[in-house]
C-alpha cells in the first residue's frame, strides 16, 4: 500500500512553527535612521497611551522625513490637538505649511466633527426628514449605531480620514494617534 502521502491524504498532525524559531537577519535595524530612509514608506502610524510622546514623537519623524522627502504631511487624530502647541503656530482642519519648513504640513483632523459632517452629508443625500422630535432618521439611526457599537465612531471617522488623505498629494504622511488603552 501506498503511504498516506501519495493517495493524497494530508497527515492529521500539521506540526506549527515555533515563533521564536525565525532569522532576524533579513531585518532592518529598528532606528530612526532606517525609518527615514524607506522611501517606501507613505504611512507612518505613532501610537500608545496617553503622555508617552505621540506628538512628540510625530514631530520629530515629520522634521527629520522633511530633510529628505519632497512633502511630508503630520496628521493628529489626537482630541488633545498638541500639533499646534508643537510648532508653536495655528494648525487646523487643513494641511498648514509649518513654519521654517518649505515641504512640511500639519493638521488636526476633529473625529467628532468628522462623523456629524458625514451624518450631515448621508442626510441630504437621502432626503431624510425630520421626525416629530426634530432627528431625522439618519441621525437616531447613527446615534442608536455610535452608542451600540463600541469603537465605530473611531472606526467611521478614520475611514472618513483615510478617504481625505488619499486624495492629498504627499510623499509620506505621519499620523499622530489618539491614545489607546482606554
Amino acid at each position: 500500500s501506498q503511504p498516506s502521502e501519495q493517495r493524497g491524504e494530508s497527515n492529521s498532525k500539521a506540526t506549527m512553527a515555533d515563533p521564536y524559531d525565525y532569522d532576524d537577519e533579513d531585518l532592518p535595524d529598528p532606528s530612526l535612521k532606517n525609518i527615514i530612509e524607506q522611501d517606501s514608506l507613505q504611512w507612518i502610524f505613532v501610537g500608545g497611551k496617553g503622555g508617552v510622546g505621540k506628538t512628540t514623537t510625530s514631530c520629530c519623524l515629520g522634521t527629520q522625513l522633511a530633510k529628505h522627502r519632497k512633502k511630508v504631511l503630520i496628521v493628529s487624530t489626537d482630541p488633545a490637538h498638541n500639533l499646534s502647541d508643537a510648532f508653536c503656530q495655528k494648525i487646523g482642519r487643513e494641511p498648514t505649511p509649518i513654519q521654517g519648513f518649505t515641504n512640511l504640513s500639519a493638521m488636526e483632523i476633529d473625529a467628532t466633527e468628522d462623523l456629524d459632517k458625514m451624518q450631515r452629508s448621508m442626510e441630504d443625500a437621502t432626503g431624510a426628514g425630520n421626525d416629530e422630535d426634530g432627528n431625522s432618521g439618519i441621525q437616531s439611526l447613527m446615534t442608536e449605531l455610535t452608542n451600540s457599537i463600541p469603537g465605530i465612531d473611531e472606526a467611521m471617522s478614520f475611514s472618513e480620514l483615510m478617504k481625505q488623505v488619499q486624495n492629498l498629494d504627499y510623499d509620506v504622511v505621519v499620523f499622530d494617534t489618539a491614545p489607546t488603552g482606554h
